[in-house]
């Protein structure tokens, strides 16, 4: 799920802005009373994978709090791009609840086209929407606003920015079957290039053990690339790297490098992956299947290097495997500096709004402040993001400290439960919210217990990572409890301040090149991973780089750079702002 929110949050900054009949805001008397009702409530959603009816055990809780149904509109299912976006806003109404992306000028639109409306009449007493008055002043600035509570953002927090936003483990990481790497001996890894005749050897094992010639140690996929090739740029991260269009940005701020420039990041993992297959290591299914079919074959523990922890460990790491000593961890490189998301102390580039053509606003206000409430973020994050579920349900206080029930364990450690027929019946993976919207951080402490929402981080929970696996992990790393404590201990991360920052709205003519640059450099990146000699492969490379000059890149590139580097400014303005509020 972790995917499908971070594939999301890109489609929902990229899509189409184009609003029609963007005038004045609409002006219509404040009616703040309710007609108590029963209500379906029409949810556009640019984050949600799922579009209906919310139906199971979230559904459930729902209606018994709010007396209300909610029909979700999801982009991500109808096709994807800005053509719902676009119908629906021409029609004057978007939804009775919102849910985009604030960048590129979408929030401002939203506000000057009267799509959503000032919260402010419905939001007296209500404590959560209030507590994060600096995350909605935020998204004031953004929408060019002086006044109102317009929508609230996502993924608020109320950790120091300079904090990882992830739990137990990082967002990225080079991760690799643990078993196979101790049955190779558990050799030294000075780099990530290191890693591949390890991987060899750890290939070489698995298809002599289970005489299966099909397993590899590496398997990608095309769903997600964008500016560039998205396998590609995860090993920059594995250094510090993250994207901003065309330029991977450090996460201190001390370098930015286009991903054309030659002997760069780019080039590095691409040359990384173009080793790997003429090594044997890489499936060759990799340019043609989706993620799903890829994520299948981790499951069948057929592939043996992830790039994520919530992809090599969610398909593969279950108490059956694990009890077995069988399971991905993160490998050991001496030289990597991963990076992190930081807390975000006034919000993400997402946020929720009420539709200006909604009936009972002030229902809905309420529906939106009890989503920012412990309750509502144990309820409508879960799975999602890492919360716990239903106290009494999945959770439960004993001796004052939250501890998952039997279902609970069933839930995230033994494959998934039926829910009671009390709670709503059917699978509980089928009732989580469909929204798919992060309201806090789950990273975050509930007042109420003391401990985070995140049940994996609750030491009742650690107290169980005693499985074969986990106890050989630990003891070759130094005794670390969970992956973050091991990177935190070995000064092996990279925590990019959380801030607030949006990408402005970039002229036509930069987005038209953009679209002609991209496609050259993701059908030339691929092309390079199967080059049959390194020869070849710069030929590519230098191909690529002419190639991409004569469209005009320098242009787009200028942008990206100004971007990248006022994304830092915003990084160290809320670094300095969160030590005011101290």
């Amino acid at each position: 799920m972790k995917k499908k929110l971070g594939l999301a949050l890109a489609a929902a900054l990229a899509i189409g802005l184009v609003l029609a009949g963007c005038g004045k805001k609409e002006s219509s008397a404040v009616d703040t009373k309710d007609d108590g009702k029963m209500m379906t409530v029409t949810v556009y959603d640019d984050l949600a994978n799922y579009q209906g009816t919310q139906g199971g055990w979230f559904g459930k809780l729902v209606k018994d709090k709010f007396n209300m149904k909610l029909n979700i509109i999801a982009p991500n299912v109808a096709g994807g791009g800005s053509t719902l976006f676009d119908t629906r806003s021409a029609a004057g109404n978007l939804g009775n609840l919102i849910i985009t992306g604030s960048g590129s000028g979408r929030a401002k639109r939203l506000i000057k086209s009267g799509l959503i409306v000032d919260m402010t009449p419905y939001a007296k007493n209500m404590k959560y929407i209030t507590k994060y008055k600096a995350a909605t002043e935020e998204l004031n600035k953004i929408a060019d606003q002086k006044s109102g509570i317009w929508g609230v953002p996502s993924g608020v927090s109320t950790a120091s920015p300079t904090e990882p936003s992830e739990g137990n483990d990082p967002t990225f990481g080079p991760y690799i079957r643990w078993d196979l790497y101790k049955q190779v001996g558990y050799p030294k890894l000075k780099t990530l290039s290191d890693l591949l005749p390890v991987l060899k050897e750890m290939q070489d094992k698995a298809r002599q053990q289970t005489g299966d010639k099909k397993i590899y140690a590496m398997s990608l996929f095309k769903d997600w690339d964008g500016n560039m090739m998205n396998n590609a740029k995860q090993p920059t991260t594995f250094y510090g790297y993250d994207e901003m269009g065309f330029v991977l940005a450090k996460a201190d701020g001390s370098d930015y490098q286009s991903i054309t420039q030659s002997n760069g990041e780019y080039e590095k993992a691409l040359q990384f992956f173009n080793k790997a297959n003429q090594m044997g290591l890489v499936d060759p299914e990799s340019s043609t299947q989706n993620y799903d079919t890829m994520y299948a074959k981790y499951q069948q523990g057929k592939v043996l290097f992830s790039f994520w922890p919530w992809l090599g460990q969610a398909a593969y790491n279950t108490d059956k495997n694990k009890e077995a000593g069988r399971g991905f961890e993160i490998a050991p490189v001496q030289d990597m500096k991963i990076f992190s998301y930081g807390a975000t102390p006034n919000g993400g580039s997402t946020f929720i709004a009420v539709g200006s053509k909604a009936k009972n606003k002030a229902r809905l206000v309420k529906f939106i402040n009890w989503l920012y409430s412990p309750e509502g973020v144990y309820a409508s994050s879960a799975q999602t993001n890492g919360s716990a579920g239903i106290k009494g349900l999945t959770w439960k206080l004993v001796n004052g400290k939250p501890t998952l029930t039997d279902f609970g364990n069933k839930v995230f450690f033994g494959g998934g439960a039926n829910v009671p027929k009390n709670y709503g019946g059917g699978a509980y993976k089928d009732g989580v919210a469909a929204l798919n919207y992060p309201t806090e951080s789950v990273q975050d402490i509930d007042p109420n217990t003391g401990y985070a929402y995140n049940a994996n981080m609750w030491p009742s929970t650690l107290a169980k990572n005693t499985t074969p696996l986990d106890k050989d992990w630990s003891a070759h790393m130094g005794g670390a409890k969970t992956t973050m404590d091991y990177l935190k201990k070995n000064n092996k991360i990279l925590v990019a301040p959380g801030a607030s920052y949006v990408q402005p709205d970039e002229e036509s003519q930069v987005s038209t090149l953009r679209g002609q640059i991209k496609t050259q450099i993701v059908n030339s990146s691929w092309k390079m991973v199967y080059a049959k000699s390194d020869s070849e492969f710069n030929s590519l490379f230098k191909q690529m780089q002419t190639t991409v000059n004569g469209l005009d890149y320098a242009k787009v590139l200028k942008v990206d750079m100004q971007n990248a580097k006022d994304q830092q400014k915003a990084r160290v303005a809320i670094t300095k702002e969160y030590k005011n509020r101290e």
